[in-house]
């Protein structure tokens, strides 16, 4: 069996420096880097992860909860958050709770029996999952959703302003007065402040607020889909819709087009979020596009700030601007 010592006779450097090189750690130069990788991989040497760990106490594995893994945002966010811990010698766990709060705690429960080093979660409750991480001595970083009583740092993106810009673009520029917003349940503050951040384009400009043209319920197609038949169906004569994520306005589109109205002809759509792939392709949908790679990378490095023990004493707040794309659905050339 290969050990640390074969591979340090291979490279010509001492163990020491062996396992500083392998473990990602600072003081070695890029050279004695290369050769030791170079020497390891002649050997075929493998690190006894759990000896190390055992030792060190770090598992260097982070965990990684969302809510979705179907939805774009969540994908494009979880590949800047491996990326970011790759690039520190730390592994990644994904889990997808399908915004049940049931299955997130059982997660929760699960990575602190593993022992990860610390989680990033986007919560899709404030319930026992979060109680749980608050009784333990575990770093946490919340993104895309923040928990307005927490401890704990947050990187998410700006909803309120994106929700504000889209709405009032509708407005100022289509002349819509009878706007409609579909998102997601209340409980989670992506979907009040985008509820909000709509109110408040209203407001100045002197719209009156139809309690009718807000639904909220959950952030999927399906949720999309039925209320925006039941808007159709209604008396409420409905000129746009603000669709709180891509997902809800896939589900919109489809119920429009069951019953024969156009988008954007008859009905404007804008939504919060962006498909990528899709948008290179078939340019379509007005979008508050936030920087889901960026939010994941961003966290990261604040959770490994943590997880070294850096005197950080205050909860850290980032807060990233989405970018407002205008394309046809909101009736644009």
């Amino acid at each position: 069996m290969t050990t640390i010592y074969d591979v340090a006779q291979r490279a010509g450097v001492s163990p020491a420096t062996v396992s500083r090189a392998l473990s990602g750690a600072k003081g070695v130069s890029e050279a004695t880097r290369q050769k030791v990788l170079a020497a390891a991989k002649e050997l075929h040497y493998s690190p006894n992860y759990i000896a190390r760990s055992l030792k060190k106490r770090q598992t260097n594995t982070i965990a990684l909860i969302i809510s979705d893994i179907t939805n774009p945002f969540f994908t494009t966010l979880a590949r800047g958050v491996e990326d970011k811990a790759s690039e520190h010698g730390f592994n990644t766990i994904f889990c997808n709770t399908d915004e049940d709060p049931k299955v997130e705690a059982a997660y929760v429960e699960l990575m602190l029996r593993r022992q990860v080093d610390g989680l990033l979660i986007s919560s899709c409750s404030d319930g026992e999952s979060l109680r749980l991480l608050a009784r333990k001595d575990v770093p946490v970083v919340l993104v895309d959703r923040r928990i307005t009583h927490s401890r704990w740092d947050y990187v998410i993106g700006d909803s309120e302003y994106g929700a504000y810009a889209l709405t009032r673009h509708l407005i100022e520029v289509h002349g819509k007065r009878r706007i409609a917003i579909i998102s997601g349940p209340l409980v989670l503050s992506t979907s009040r402040e985008r509820i909000e951040g709509y109110k408040r384009a209203l407001r100045e400009a002197g719209v009156v607020l139809s309690p009718e043209y807000i639904r909220v319920g959950a952030y999927k197609e399906e949720f999309g889909y039925q209320a925006m038949r039941e808007l159709l169906a209604g008396s409420f004569s409905v000129e746009a819709v603000f669709a709180g994520n891509n997902v809800i306005a896939v589900g919109v589109i489809r119920a429009a087009r069951e019953l024969g109205v156009r988008v954007p002809e008859d009905l404007a759509l804008v939504t919060f979020d962006d498909f990528d792939l899709l948008s290179a392709l078939f340019p379509f949908l007005t979008a508050a596009k936030q920087p889901a790679y960026t939010i994941g990378a961003i966290a990261v490095e604040m959770l490994l700030e943590r997880i070294r023990g850096e005197k950080i004493r205050e909860r850290r707040e980032v807060v990233l601007r989405p970018e407002i794309i205008i394309r046809k659905s909101c009736g644009c050339p």
